[in-house]
């Protein structure tokens, strides 16, 4: 080789350029996704279970209802006990809680005692207004 071809090869070598470290965020891209997909199936969940639920709570205050409907009045102190039972749990908003405040007084003299009468029409007309409210707002 000459001198003067090794020149030239020298000059070509001289205008290439060093490589170029290009910054890669893939890698903190694919993380990133993958949190957000895993927030988005968690907040997906949670709002089925959310909507699961409050069904659950409406389909028990259904299923209180018909069986305070189905309270007879014949074994006076049963009666009274599961009125009592029932009427509590119905009582989630401020007007049942109100009425069974007013319902459960009553519905005392009759429980904690071994022999009982029948039941006034005090009580009974207390306690169907109670039935009718709870079944209004179920």
């Amino acid at each position: 080789m000459d001198t003067n071809q090794t020149a030239n090869i020298n000059e070509q070598l001289r205008d290439i350029k060093p490589l170029l470290e290009i910054p890669d965020s893939s890698y903190y891209i694919y993380w990133g996704l993958i949190s957000f997909a895993i927030f988005l199936a968690g907040a997906i969940l949670f709002f089925i279970a959310k909507k699961l639920w409050d069904n659950r709570k409406v389909n028990l205050a259904k299923g209180y209802l018909e069986a305070i409907k189905k309270i007879d009045w014949i074994d006076t102190k049963q009666s009274a006990y599961e009125a009592t039972y029932y009427a509590r749990l119905l009582a989630t908003d401020e007007r049942r809680k109100e009425l069974f405040s007013q319902l459960e007084p009553m519905l005392e003299q009759y429980k904690y005692k071994k022999e009982v009468e029948a039941v006034d029409q005090d009580t009974r007309n207390k306690f169907n207004l109670y039935v009718q409210v709870a079944d209004e707002s179920v």
